[in-house]
């Protein structure tokens, strides 16, 4: 581990960001330090590693789902690497996730945004309260699962008001009820939702 550290802070040379991520993450994943998490954790790793040298702003790449859907080439290239040194075939192999990852979070956000602006176009066809429910509209975008009481904390709108502009925004199909409870009823930005729940099916988990 100690190893390890010196090698994410540069010692002895400078390695570029992305190998740096790659070769970090098998050799965490091959010095297996904890009893549980190990892949978890491997995998928050390269993350980190993005963010911290700046190769992110905000930490929006994860490897999760490309390792999940190649598990077997990725069980496969881990192994070469611990016994023969292949690290040629990792290094190709992990920045094509790079890639791919990229190219996804990059298509689904102009996806997203698309959304937005086509239900802030369908709320400005109610008669009213245009402005409120384009508040509410916007505080959806932040957070796609709420209730009435986190909005009206949220925007310092009265009660009756939310609930109003909810209830348009479901007659639009914007939003649904997760819940038919009377009290501290949760909305949902289902279309939204969706969006960012592609590909997160259950399926063969990489290692943890």
């Amino acid at each position: 581990m100690n190893s390890l550290a010196n090698f994410l802070h540069d010692v002895p040379e400078r390695t570029p960001t992305l190998i740096k991520a790659a070769l970090a993450h098998v050799q965490f994943e091959t010095i297996h330090p904890f009893l549980d998490g190990n892949g978890r954790l491997g995998r928050l790793l390269i993350t980190l590693l993005l963010c911290y040298y700046k190769a992110l702003e905000q930490p929006l790449l994860y490897l999760s789902l490309y390792l999940k859907a190649n598990r077997d080439e990725y069980y496969r290239l881990l192994q070469e690497v611990r016994l023969s040194g292949d690290w040629e075939s990792w290094i190709r192999f992990f920045l094509t996730g790079v890639k791919q990852t990229a190219e996804q979070a990059s298509t689904t956000t102009q996806r997203i945004l698309r959304l937005f602006e086509e239900d802030r176009k369908r709320i400005e066809t109610l008669s009213r309260p245009i402005n409120s429910a384009l508040r509410v509209h916007h505080w959806l975008q932040r957070h796609p699962l709420t209730t009435i009481a986190d909005v009206v904390t949220g925007l310092n709108l009265s009660k009756p008001t939310v609930a109003d502009c909810l209830e348009r925004l479901k007659e639009l199909h914007i939003v649904r009820l997760a819940t038919e409870q009377v009290r501290n009823r949760i909305f949902v930005y289902d279309a939204y939702l969706r969006i960012l729940n592609e590909g997160t099916e259950p399926g063969p988990e990489v290692p943890t």
